[in-house]
């Protein structure tokens, strides 16, 4: 936004509210990157919970506008005061087009795995299918509870149906065909917001010098469902039979300094969006190991839209194996080989993209112009 409108809206956006208590949520919990999947239901049940304090926040404020997410009831509350709901959705234009698309009658049927293997009719003809353990897990998790008493799905559903407008976090030379579908389908406006890159980093990199590929690593990972830390759940005599090759962390670590290290050649991704956007704009070969949700489609995206990394291959039931994890880092790793060169040549031609002078601000700028125009309508 320009530089006027911006600051209004910081001044609304750092109005805080606590998040009340919910049994079973511990506390302290703000985000879903404090918890396991398995407590994302009750952070979405206690966001919920604060709907009486968001009413009398923004009967307080009377902002022209607001951007939500999760927040399926917000757009009601708005309108009754007279203010514009804008779903900023976090989920990538080509996930909510192929999950929920209007051509998929969401409204009178669920989900089932048959449904998912392949896109809407309409939908644009690029890269994206889903495998079957794929498309059984996303027809599971978008029918489960995702807060008290409303499926993952509904809260999409509800969302999508009664803001203003869309706004998502893209730019139009990587994922335009996708917003246009969006657009027509759900008639609405659809803005974007630009890739959002992230800022320089500030910090200083405490990776200086350094299994199976026979090259130094780090790993970054969450604990497993059932363990307390990451050092809990490591094989017997790991530590020792790594050291001084390896490290594995279980807390957060400098992700964006990371993949911009010399001495860091290639990122083996969960194809978060957020990540994707960090190893976009730095210089690493992509592996791309998705493990849920919008992830699948992210990783479509990549291998097969944009060609800037390559797919681990998983067995019919979703497993693989730390073989098929080497083979493909040491494919990207060889700078003989054709499938390195051509996502190489591919990742250089989109970060000059995404890096060029000016793209980020050409977006928020006509972000702002929209914006505006929305007030009028």
């Amino acid at each position: 936004m320009g530089t006027n409108s911006f600051h209004v809206a910081i001044s609304h956006l750092l109005h805080s509210n606590t998040i009340p208590d919910v049994d079973g949520l511990p506390i302290g919990s703000e985000t879903t990157a404090d918890l396991p999947f398995s407590l994302h239901s009750l952070l979405m049940t206690a966001m919920d919970l604060t709907e009486p304090v968001i009413e009398a926040s923004l009967q307080e404020l009377r902002p022209q506008m607001v951007f939500f997410d999760f927040t399926y009831w917000l757009p009601a509350l708005a309108c009754r005061l007279g203010i514009k709901a804008l779903h900023y959705c976090t989920i990538s234009p080509a996930t909510v087009g192929y999950l929920i698309s209007p051509e998929r009658n969401l409204h009178e049927k669920s989900l089932t795995e048959a449904d998912l293997i392949n896109p809407p009719p309409n939908f644009p003809p690029l890269a994206i299918r889903l495998r079957s353990h794929e498309a059984r897990q996303l027809a599971t998790a978008t029918a489960k509870d995702y807060g008290k008493g409303i499926s993952f799905m509904e809260r999409q559903l509800i969302s999508f149906a009664s803001c203003d407008a869309i706004i998502f976090k893209t730019c139009r030379e990587m994922e335009g065909l996708y917003c246009d579908y969006i657009q027509s389908q759900m008639r609405k406006q659809v803005l974007l917001a630009g890739p959002v890159l992230p800022g320089p980093p500030t910090s200083i990199l405490w990776l200086g010098s350094f299994e199976l590929t026979g090259m130094p690593f780090l790993v970054a990972l969450k604990p497993p469902i059932g363990t307390e830390t990451i050092e809990s759940a490591l094989p017997e005599g790991f530590n020792e039979r790594t050291k001084g090759r390896g490290m594995v962390r279980g807390d957060w670590v400098q992700q964006q300094l990371i993949l911009s290290h010399p001495s860091v050649g290639c990122f083996v991704t969960h194809c978060g969006s957020g990540s994707l956007t960090e190893a976009m704009v730095n210089e690493c070969q992509l592996v791309l190991l998705p493990h849920a949700g919008d992830q699948f489609i992210n990783a479509r995206i990549m291998s097969g839209d944009l060609k800037v990394g390559v797919e681990v291959e998983k067995s019919e039931d979703g497993l693989f194996t730390r073989e098929d994890v080497c083979k493909v880092v040491r494919t990207v790793m060889d700078n003989d080989s054709e499938v390195a060169q051509m996502v190489r040549t591919n990742h250089a031609k989109w970060r000059e993209l995404l890096l060029c002078n000016g793209l980020e601000s050409s977006y928020v700028d006509h972000l702002d112009h929209m914006l505006h125009g929305l007030l009028k309508s």
